[in-house]
């Protein structure tokens, strides 16, 4: 296939961006930010030049405060050593030619006192433990449960888009691009949509709308931040990781989709899948349908993609961009590999999280396996 008729190096705008192709970075938590203080590295540097040919990186999920803290190691947008670590991150993408937003995080539940600020219970929209759900609070704890948290107060919610705000400002400042609101995989924003995990009786509990209150506050305050264009969202409607569920993820998602619209955002991001790969059916064509029919802007799917998968889903309309994530941890230079149909460096999954630069810097592009060939 010429690139010239391949989806995937058509440009695209994206807002006041023009990304090169549709070959998108997934956020990939990492976890190898320098200690004390979650601060980025020349490490991190390093791991996200090389991967400046995707057409926007998503950076690893950043906590906008110490309470929205979970993993150990992941980095953090909420003291001035951060800003300094991430403004030599987006630096060195710049100079390689590339684009990255941040996506700004607050995990609630999922976490643990041993993370948290004077040993507090992690927050969340109720009192929920949820099942099964595991983190990690060192280099050698292992995964560990998570308690059950506390459920914030109705005075809290300003605080909590505070937080948001703040982290989004620090974001501009470090020189990203643009930001992701993490609203998807069981964390903060994901347990206010989803029914399963928000059983509140307040006005941010109950009826869809009231679901989604807190997470429309928090995207307005980062649009009042970056303006409408640079913000995207992300979402997983059906995913059940860290213990989630919604009674209807058509409607909830759909109604959200429309609200989104109406806020102009930028893109809307899609986990089509869990972590758990549960769409052993195929994707779940009918919250994506009922998203697509709310929200007319930029949308960006995420899930297992094949290049080829990608290219037909393009094709067909189901979506203008995919977002990659265990290929482009094994292979920085993934564009040119899809451009070019060549093989794949498979990916160590026992070095995702924590450690070094083995599993993280050292993965061959093309040119440095032809140049040792």
């Amino acid at each position: 296939m010429s690139n010239q008729n391949d989806p995937l190096f058509q440009p695209c705008n994206l807002g006041k961006l023009t990304l090169p192709n549709r070959v998108l970075m997934s956020p990939l938590t990492r976890s190898r930010s320098s200690q004390p203080g979650d601060i980025p590295n020349d490490m991190n540097v390093r791991y996200y030049q090389q991967r400046a040919s995707a057409g926007l990186i998503l950076s690893e999920a950043t906590q906008v405060s110490p309470q929205g803290k979970g993993y150990a190691f992941t980095p953090g947008i909420h003291s001035p050593d951060q800003v300094a670590g991430w403004k030599k991150v987006t630096g060195a993408v710049h100079i390689a030619g590339g684009r990255i937003h941040m996506q700004l995080w607050h995990v609630g539940r999922i976490s643990h006192p041993e993370l948290q600020p004077n040993g507090d219970k992690p927050v969340a929209p109720s009192a929920i433990k949820p099942e099964g759900a595991k983190t990690f609070i060192s280099a050698d704890s292992g995964m560990v449960d998570i308690p059950e948290p506390r459920a914030l107060e109705t005075a809290e919610m300003a605080d909590i888009v505070e937080q948001y705000r703040q982290g989004a400002l620090n974001a501009k400042q470090a020189g990203f691009d643009g930001v992701e609101v993490h609203a998807a995989n069981g964390y903060l924003l994901d347990q206010f949509i989803k029914s399963g995990s928000n059983q509140r009786t307040d006005e941010y509990g109950g009826s869809v709308e009231n679901r989604l209150r807190l997470p429309l506050m928090v995207i307005e305050a980062v649009i009042a931040v970056w303006g409408k264009d640079r913000v995207g969202v992300r979402v997983s409607p059906t995913g059940s990781f860290n213990a989630m569920d919604d009674n209807n993820p058509i409607e909830t998602f759909g109604t959200f989709a429309r609200h989104l619209n109406d806020l102009g955002i930028g893109y809307l991001e899609v986990v089509e899948d869990s972590f758990q790969g549960n769409h052993a059916n195929g994707r779940p064509e009918d919250v994506i349908d009922a998203i697509r029919a709310g929200f007319k802007g930029t949308y960006i799917a995420n899930g297992a993609y094949t290049a080829d998968e990608a290219r037909q889903r393009i094709r067909e309309g189901r979506c203008d961009l995919v977002t990659f994530g265990r290929p482009f941890i094994a292979n920085p230079d993934l564009p040119e590999r899809f451009r070019q149909n060549a093989p794949l460096n498979e990916w160590d999954d026992s070095t995702f999280y924590g450690g070094d630069e083995h599993g993280y810097t050292d993965y061959p592009t093309l040119k440095e396996l032809e140049k040792s060939a």
